[in-house]
């Protein structure tokens, strides 16, 4: 069975930005092929993951971006699970390579969000909501990460000067980190004293609304050593859905994110305490604080603590660095290209790219993208140097 490798990566700049999804897209891709044969000589298979055709008016991105690549007649799909669209792109890929169906499989992530305005951003992430439950009752994604935040401080002893230090250890991996949005420190006074949006979680608590794309390569081995290509090995993968109704699950235990984490684990013959970098989905700074608990960084109520150095924090916790990209937070959210981007930073950390950035003798990262509010669905990756030629 073909043991899959990523050969290869690229993004377009993050933020607000002029160009439409499509040339964001072209952008990554430009980026990803540098120094590489045409996408149409390699590129067998394309999975896109775009969170709403609302933000362009544009469905059917499959198509779209393999004919923005200069591939004809390849199987080419769009892949929806809100912000887990990526990730769940890059392990339909992962899962081609390994069964043999194809060679090289390109995986990549849209999402022009800047597009739709304030009001159209939320419309569209709330569409991730419960129908009959929740979206029709106004409620909206910071409300209910809202709802996990206040749990969360009321159950351990966490307070929201502990989440706005994640909000400042992630905005100070971002200034060292030339993709970011929001590449500058900031400090604690700056989170707390900023815009209240919902209770306990303040402007700096939240990820940014933002336009961006990125491209993964997926191959064998062998193809990535003919390319002279620099390969990290995607060792597991793993996913999980549950349900999607915030009311009807616990808050504070992400069952999901532990079950994706814990199958990735598996596959890969590793546990928690092998992986040395980590990149989570931090929409909000709560998210951090309850996936280092969920994937088995930390014990239970010390999450919180990942803004620590390790030699600091709790018994119990692991070495792992959290998010040195800036993770969502500061690194920024494009929804459908979210996942690529957490597979892009471990690529340059693990393949010694990561410049100012890099954390010192990583050898093994996970991946963990979330849809919907926590846990509806999660994706989780094991990125390996361990086995790669």
């Amino acid at each position: 069975m073909p043991d899959p490798v990523i050969a290869s990566v690229g993004a377009s700049p993050l933020g607000r930005t002029d160009l439409p999804g499509r040339d964001l897209f072209s952008v990554a891709l430009a980026e990803a092929f540098d120094d590489l044969p045409d996408p149409a000589e390699l590129v067998e298979a394309v999975y896109v993951g775009n969170q709403s055709e609302s933000y362009e008016h544009q469905i059917m991105h499959g198509t779209l971006l393999a004919e923005w690549a200069g591939l004809r007649h390849v199987p080419a799909e769009r892949v929806e699970g809100c912000a887990a669209a990526g990730a769940l792109a890059l392990r339909h890929a992962v899962k081609d390579v390994r069964n043999g169906e194809h060679e090289a499989v390109l995986a990549c992530g849209v999402e022009k969000m800047t597009s739709a305005g304030t009001s159209g951003a939320t419309d569209a992430l709330s569409a991730a909501f419960d129908r009959a439950i929740e979206q029709r009752s106004g409620v909206t994604a910071p409300s209910q990460y809202a709802l996990l935040a206040q749990r969360y401080l009321h159950e351990t002893d966490a307070t929201e000067r502990d989440l706005a230090e994640i909000a400042v250890k992630n905005h100070a991996n971002a200034a060292r980190n030339p993709r970011a949005q929001f590449p500058k420190e900031i400090d604690v006074a700056t989170v707390l004293d900023s815009d209240p949006i919902a209770p306990p979680l303040k402007l700096y608590d939240c990820a940014p609304v933002g336009d961006g794309a990125a491209a993964v390569l997926v191959t064998t081995a062998e193809l990535a050593a003919d390319l002279d290509r620099p390969q990290v090995r995607v060792a597991g993968s793993g996913a999980s859905a549950n349900n999607i109704a915030v009311a009807e699950r616990d808050m504070t235990d992400i069952a999901g994110a532990r079950i994706a984490a814990e199958t990735a684990y598996e596959e890969a013959g590793i546990d928690a305490t092998d992986v040395d970098i980590a990149e989570v989905h931090d929409a909000f700074t709560v998210c951090e604080a309850l996936l280092a608990e969920a994937v088995g960084f930390a014990p239970t109520g010390m999450g919180y603590q990942s803004y620590l150095p390790p030699a600091e924090r709790a018994d119990g916790w692991t070495d792992v660095q959290v998010s040195p990209s800036g993770g969502l937070k500061a690194r920024g959210h494009p929804i459908g290209a979210t996942g690529l981007l957490q597979a892009l930073e471990a690529y340059e950390q693990l393949t010694g790219a990561a410049g100012d950035r890099a954390v010192e003798g990583a050898e093994t990262a996970l991946l963990l993208n979330e849809g919907g509010v926590a846990d509806a669905v999660t994706v989780g990756h094991v990125l390996t140097t361990a086995g790669a030629p």
